[in-house]
């Protein structure tokens, strides 16, 4: 290949000849090849799509000349043009028509030519930096690999191109000023006046990343069997403390996996940021819980260890990563445990007054993983290992699955015992080292070493959801046996370990195997006071809390309360009630109130949750709070995955000195697509009863007339929230005394290629039965700001007719932003509102609808106006111009028409977060 770069136009002009062989059984008539380069080139290849699915708009939104492609101007073979085109779903691949069929065992050879526009390194961290460097990953064309079946698929920042092994020889022109790193061969350097020529050339390569800079950033340090060539962040250390730690991390390398098969090994920052050690990573970089060295280690250990399996082990990458990331993830654990058995989670912040306390700074660093893993599987989210990559949710992909097969073979390799595991992985890549493999090649290697059952691990570990759940269910001692029945609480084929122990001293360790349901042992008792399973926590359970019988009596199997302050990490040990101190502000009567949260919820989610929030609030001078307790049941391989109910109450202020205290029993299903968990479809369907006791003010018409009552209230709401493509619509019922109503909204948004957004949103609702007073509107349909009986809505001021309060917007029921003279509705009401992009994120909205009241005709409603879109949902300014009233601009008090939407509240912002990684 000669690649000519032109950096300053951000080409890259290619001429390439392809030589392949066809080791299949076939007969190749038509081939693929991988073009990934041009995945940049609109906003609806699969690339662009995955990148919205995340809620990321930078490239949607991105200018055309910060987008890559690549056109391909021919492809030739014996100098005869071939017919070629890009698949019409995936224009990063291209099939092409050979002259003659390719026979096995034949080889066919094509040349190409073809000019590549270098993407912003923005969208996946390859491409032209903001400092002009190029950093290159997939940048050329390649063969894609057939083996009984052509394995080609298109790119999704997933980092994951399955391409044979290659012969590569590279002619690389580049302007003079820029260093060139790479982890191929460098062969020769030819320096002209304007330019460098710089031929590279490799053998069995798969990664030819490719990294121009114009003042490098990488240092070589030459090891006894490679050159480890790397530009991660040193964290300050001296020049000798980085070769001892890239010595102690090479001589890692070669003791577990033999010798390196290239001359040098590429760890570069882009990849770090791209597979962090996470914990690190979140926290400001003023922090620093662990020693410099300690953090650069692991830092080149984890690439170093990544790049090494992905240079040397020929899988498919999208369908069996769990391998890689398994192998690598065990490693890291075993380095940890070898050189800093001591290490703490938390680092020197476990030290500190305050936190020493906490549970979480007893935790030791490699403790990590089995909490990554268990944050999916506490809340329904984890899925199978051998899922493709492309199928996972964000945070499974990068963090938890990746956790679980480490911690998996960590499991396995205890489970296996006597260094079998890790000798067989040694052994493995010894005779499999640079030649295509799978996970089934892995399994038969391992099963031949070792005479143990272990199919559980293939079957049900990897391949599927099922939690592993064990507790001690009966214990009968006499003096010298013990007998005692183990329950599998989960439908799985997986073994547990036995401990029994002397008080913390250890006597004896068994597997238990071939659990159906129940097993009961007798086992000698030998002094043993206290029976646990899966003492060593190696086993990644669902539920540590009943692992554990005391032989020395009833009492003692009961745990102890543990009050905190503060949440912390779930200590299986004791019953632990969490203290928090609140200091918030939810509406101007209350104010400011102060409290403390008295809750059970830890990071890891539990079934049972309750919290108590007693409050006093500053303004008025009266004790408030809320109390709530649920329970929720996870479902797994069904649509419904989750059921939860509970019932919740709170007293707060409504208005000025006025109070109101609500009840609501509620009961919700939850449903999503159980074959596809990326999709954001969303079903749920909720039964609640709302029982409101509010303090009666004659002066105030809205609460003269009732001021109790209760609702029975169902509704449907099915969602499918994405960046491009967003609908969301809802039924609603509800039956009171005196009343029952339906209503619908439905709201859709629309992100265009041009950028431009629009937004509709239609809301019907009519009342079934309506005996409440004519002159009181509290129960009736509200055209901009409903009344909220219900007391759903985050009204800062809800009871306020005028002030900056009374201007909050919330979009419900008619929606509309200006208030008009027919502002309510007894009867029915139906309205639409739309709003679109003038630029950036100025919008044009308008309102329209019909008002029905009894006695009275249908009166047509329309409001419109300007709206500042800061953050949807979340942070919107409303400036209204035109509507019924007239010119709204040119009236008096016009500030006192502008309306706001804003939250304040942290779990709501949280999701901004949420939505990005589940």
């Amino acid at each position: 290949m000669k690649a000519d770069f032109d950096i300053e136009n951000k080409q890259i002009k290619i001429s390439q000849t392809i030589r392949y062989k066809n080791t299949s059984k076939d007969v190749l008539k038509t081939i693929y090849l991988n073009n990934w380069a041009n995945s940049f080139a609109t906003k609806k290849t699969p690339l662009a799509i995955r990148i919205a699915d995340e809620f990321n708009n930078n490239f949607h939104l991105a200018k055309n000349k910060e987008r890559g492609f690549s056109i391909v101007t021919s492809i030739k073979q014996k100098d005869v043009d071939l017919s070629f085109q890009p698949l019409q779903e995936q224009i990063d691949v291209l099939e092409v028509e050979l002259l003659n069929p390719i026979k096995p065992n034949e080889s066919y050879t094509i040349q190409l030519e073809y000019i590549v526009q270098v993407p912003n390194s923005k969208f996946t961290s390859y491409g032209l930096t903001d400092s002009g460097d190029l950093n290159l990953r997939y940048w050329y064309i390649t063969p894609a690999i057939y083996n009984s079946k052509w394995q080609y698929y298109s790119n999704k920042d997933l980092d994951d191109l399955y391409i044979p092994k290659s012969e590569i020889n590279m002619e690389v022109k580049l302007p003079n000023g820029y260093a060139l790193t790479s982890e191929l061969d460098l062969s020769n350097i030819t320096q002209n006046k304007d330019n460098q020529l710089v031929k590279l050339n490799g053998k069995d390569r798969i990664n030819t990343k490719l990294f121009l800079s114009k003042q490098s950033t990488f240092n070589t340090i030459q090891g006894d069997d490679f050159t480890l060539v790397s530009n991660i962040n040193d964290e300050g250390l001296e020049v000798i403390d980085k070769v001892l730690i890239t010595e102690k991390v090479s001589n890692f390398l070669k003791i577990n996996f033999g010798q390196y098969p290239h001359k040098k090994l590429l760890v570069t920052q882009t990849d770090y940021d791209k597979n962090p050690i996470y914990g690190l990573n979140f926290l400001p970089k003023f922090i620093k819980p662990y020693p410099n060295h300690f953090q650069y280690e692991l830092k080149l250990l984890k690439i170093a260890l990544k790049n090494y399996l992905e240079n040397t082990l020929l899988i498919n990458p999208r369908t069996e990563q769990w391998l890689l990331d398994g192998i690598q993830i065990f490693y890291v654990m075993n380095y940890v445990d070898e050189h800093y058995p001591n290490m703490k989670f938390l680092g020197s912040i476990a030290d500190f007054w305050g936190v020493r306390s906490f549970h979480a700074a007893d935790m030791l660093f490699n403790d990590k993983y089995v909490l990554g893993h268990m944050l999916m599987a506490r809340t329904n989210r984890d899925q199978p290992l051998t899922m493709p990559k492309d199928s996972l949710l964000k945070f499974n992909y990068n963090i938890a699955s990746r956790y679980k097969a480490g911690v998996g073979l960590k499991y396995l390799d205890d489970f296996i015992n006597s260094d079998v595991l890790e000798t067989s992985i040694e052994d493995f890549f010894y005779h499999n080292k640079l030649k295509p493999t799978s996970t089934k090649d892995f399994e038969t290697f391992l099963k031949s070493r070792t005479d143990k059952d272990i199919d559980w691990f293939f079957t049900d570990y990897l391949n599927t959801r099922k939690k592993i759940d064990f507790k001690i269910k009966k214990v009968i001692k006499t003096e010298d046996s013990i007998t005692l029945t183990i329950k599998n609480k989960r439908d799985n084929s997986m073994p547990v370990s036995l401990y029994t122990l002397n008080n913390d001293s250890i006597i004896s360790k068994r597997w238990i195997e071939n659990i159906n349901k129940t097993k009961t042992i007798t086992i000698p008792r030998d002094s043993a006071n206290k029976l646990v399973l899966n003492y060593n926590k190696i086993i990644p359970e669902f539920n540590l809390r009943d692992n554990w019988k005391s032989l020395k009596g009833f009492f003692f199997n009961n745990k102890p309360l543990q009050f905190r302050v503060f949440q912390d990490i779930e200590d299986p040990n004791y019953n632990q009630v969490f203290f928090m101190p609140v200091l918030e502000f939810n509406n101007i009567y209350d104010g400011i109130t102060l409290g403390v949260r008295t809750y059970n919820k830890t990071l890891l989610r539990k079934r049972l949750n309750y919290k108590i929030e007693p409050k006093y609030s500053l303004k008025s001078r009266s004790l408030t709070g809320s109390a709530v307790i649920s329970m929720t049941h996870y479902l797994e391989n069904t649509d419904l995955y989750a059921i939860r109910y509970g019932i919740g109450a709170g007293y707060s202020s409504y208005a000025e000195d006025l109070f109101v205290r609500q009840i609501s029993p509620s009961l919700t299903f939850l449903f999503r697509e159980d074959d596809d968990f990326r999709s954001n479809k969303r079903q749920s369907i909720v039964l609640r009863y709302v029982d409101i006791n509010r303090d009666r003010d004659v002066n105030n018409i809205l609460t003269s007339s009732e001021p109790n009552y209760g609702v029975l209230n169902a509704r449907y709401i099915h969602s499918n929230d994405n960046l491009i493509n967003f609908n969301k619509w809802y039924t609603d019922f509800q039956v009171a005394k005196n009343f029952s109503k339906v209503s619908f909204n439905y709201e859709y948004r629309r992100l265009f290629e041009s950028n431009r957004q629009l937004n509709l949103r239609v809301f019907a609702g009519a009342f079934l039965k309506n005996n409440n007073p004519t002159d009181s509107d509290y129960f009736s349909f509200a055209l901009d700001r409903p009344t909220d009986y219900l007391f759903d809505y985050a009204y800062l001021g809800r009871s306020e007719d005028s002030g900056i309060f009374s201007q909050q917007f919330i979009e419900a029921e008619g929606g509309f932003k200006s208030k008009l003279e027919t502002p309510f509705a007894n009867q029915w009401m139906t309205t639409l509102n739309a709003s679109t992009t003038l630029w950036k994120y100025i919008l044009a909205y308008g309102d329209i609808g019909l008002v029905k009241n009894k006695f009275d005709v249908p009166h047509i409603v329309y409001d419109s106006g300007i709206r500042i879109n800061l953050v949807t949902d979340y942070f919107e300014v409303y400036f209204p111009i035109y509507s019924n009233l007239g010119w709204e601009i040119g009236q008096q008090n016009y500030d006192q028409k502008i309306r706001f939407k804003f939250t304040v509240d942290p779990q709501v912002l949280l999701g901004l977060f949420r939505r990005r990684w589940y």
